[in-house]
C-alpha cells in the first residue's frame, strides 16, 4: 500500500447544513504534513495540520482524526457516476492505493511513512453535506448500499506524512470485523450490531451508542 496524496480541506459555504461552513473540499498538498492527536470532539480539530471540521457536533476529535479512502474505490465511483473524481473528492485526508481499505479490520494499525501510526477507530457515515457536495440525489442510500465507506483513524504515534509514503499494516486484531462489516451493521443491517461488541477498544461514543442500540433492538 502507498499514499498517493495528502489532502487538506478548503473552507467553503455549506448550504446543506445549518452550520454554514464545511471542510469537505479536500485538495492534495505538496510536502510533509504534521499528524497529531486532536483531542476530544467539539473543537473542530482533526489530525492533520491545516485541516479542520465545522460541524463540531458530528465530526472531528480523536476517533475521527484522519479519514482514508482508496483510489480503487474512487475509480469505482468514477465509473458509476460518469465523472472524474480527483484525490480528495470524497473529503478524505489520505488517498491510498494497493490495498482494500474496506477489508481492513477495526482496530487495525497502519504505519504511514517513517513515524506515524494510525489505528482504525470508526467508519464514514454519509450525511447531507456529502450528498450535496457530490450533487447526487439519493446519494446517502446509494453510498450505504455500496459498502465502501473508508475508515477513520485515531492517532497512535504522531509525525509527518506526505504523498509517496509507504503504508504498512503493523497490527491486525483477531476479531475479524472488517470496516465494511462494521459499516453495514451501523447502517443497513442492524442485526449485525451485537457482533460488534467483540471489538476491543471501540471509541467510547461508538461503544455507548452500540450498547444502547443493541439493548433497544433486543426489546
Amino acid at each position: 500500500m502507498n499514499l498517493l496524496s495528502v489532502n487538506i480541506g478548503k473552507p467553503r459555504d455549506n448550504p446543506w447544513k445549518t452550520v454554514g461552513t464545511t471542510g469537505i473540499d479536500k485538495r492534495p498538498v505538496a510536502g510533509p504534513v504534521a499528524v497529531t492527536e486532536p483531542g476530544p470532539r467539539g473543537t473542530g480539530a482533526v489530525g492533520l495540520a491545516g485541516d479542520r471540521v465545522y460541524d463540531v457536533k458530528h465530526h472531528g476529535g480523536s476517533a475521527q482524526a484522519v479519514y482514508a479512502y482508496a483510489r480503487e474505490d474512487l475509480d469505482h465511483w468514477e465509473t458509476e457516476l460518469g465523472r472524474t473524481l480527483p484525490n480528495g473528492a470524497f473529503g478524505e485526508n489520505l488517498t491510498t492505493a494497493g490495498y482494500d481499505v474496506n477489508a481492513a479490520l477495526m482496530g487495525e494499525r497502519w504505519r504511514v511513512g517513517a513515524d506515524v501510526v494510525l489505528e482504525i477507530a470508526t467508519v464514514r457515515i454519509p450525511c447531507r453535506t456529502f450528498q450535496g457536495w457530490l450533487e447526487q440525489e439519493g446519494w446517502v442510500k446509494r453510498f450505504m448500499r455500496a459498502g465502501r465507506p473508508g475508515p477513520y483513524f485515531r492517532v497512535v504515534e504522531p509525525g509527518d506524512v506526505q504523498a509517496g509514503d509507504t503504508v504498512e499494516v503493523v497490527h491486525r486484531p483477531a476479531h475479524g470485523v472488517t470496516v465494511a462489516h462494521f459499516f453495514r451493521a451501523m447502517t443497513i443491517e442492524p442485526d449485525l450490531l451485537p457482533g460488534l461488541l467483540a471489538i476491543d477498544d471501540l471509541p467510547e461514543p461508538a461503544l455507548d451508542w452500540l450498547r444502547k442500540r443493541t439493548a433497544y433492538l433486543a426489546g
